[in-house]
């Protein structure tokens, strides 16, 4: 059990798991079975959901023994969205399916941040594969010199929630360089804006690989922001974030935006 549960500082309240809000979508690059046993004996009660990165899931020897060690967590698993889009590009849908199945994936990311699909397609293959698995859906370019118009990104989420997606990525990377960053990793808070005034708080995930983008959109949304592409070795700090526990945070959080402490009594 955290220690801060103690109750003594009165930190903002946090819904338990599994939640819906507040969620940490946690990046694994390759992690070892060791690693992993790790992380969720020191932050297991903050970890929501992990991507296998990219395609890291395809070339891991161990991969059933890591997706059942994260089970085990009552955690689930995804394919990076890259995997999605190599599998799309060589024509191997049906074999991916059968491969999620055997491996026990319960949940799917649909992404086109590489290759283009289709919207009528790609609206149709989040439909076909919600009937199955639970389908996260990205929106965005993972390249930098790609600038969508925010009517777009609103249109495009729409759409993909309608069709069936749990919930909608919002593109970063995992370096915070794309999307909703400009190259040199500011955010488009523009953008943000006219995401978050069209699309429920629940129904997004943003891509915030950094601390400087997590206390952002931590200060902007609140604690119970749904935050991607977290680092395991960034779990941790990520919750003090939310809760106020750090420097970049106190003040707007924990302290509800007074800069002056409690005089003494």
């Amino acid at each position: 059990m955290p220690a801060f549960e103690d109750g003594f500082l009165d930190v903002p309240a946090r819904p338990g798991k599994p939640r819906n809000s507040g969620l940490t979508h946690v990046i694994d690059k390759g992690l070892n079975l060791r690693e992993i046993e790790g992380l969720f004996d020191t932050a297991g009660e903050f970890v929501d959901i992990v991507k296998l990165g990219w395609g890291t899931s395809y070339v891991t020897n161990n991969l059933e023994k890591k997706i059942a060690l994260y089970r085990s967590f009552g955690t689930p698993v995804v394919c990076g969205g890259t995997l999605f889009e190599a599998v799309y590009a060589r024509g191997r849908l049906d074999e991916f399916k059968a491969w999620l199945t055997e491996f026990r994936f319960s949940h799917v990311e649909i992404s086109d941040g590489t290759i283009e699909i289709p919207r009528g397609r790609k609206l149709e293959l989040i439909a076909d594969f919600a009937r199955d698995f639970t389908v996260l859906s990205e929106v965005g370019s993972k390249d930098a010199d790609v600038n969508i118009a925010p009517y777009l990104w609103v249109q495009w989420m729409r759409e993909e929630l309608d069709a069936g997606a749990w919930k909608v990525i919002a593109e970063g990377r995992e370096g915070g360089t794309a999307g909703i960053y400009r190259p040199t990793g500011e955010l488009r808070t523009g953008l943000v804006d006219e995401i978050e005034h069209s699309i429920s708080f629940e129904d997004l995930i943003w891509e915030a690989p950094v601390k400087e983008s997590q206390a952002w959109f931590v200060k902007h949304f609140g604690p119970n922001v749904n935050l991607g592409n977290i680092p395991p070795d960034e779990v941790i700090p990520l919750e003090t974030l939310r809760l106020g526990l750090r420097g970049d945070t106190l003040k707007e959080v924990l302290l509800g935006g007074s800069p002056e402490p409690a005089p003494a009594g």
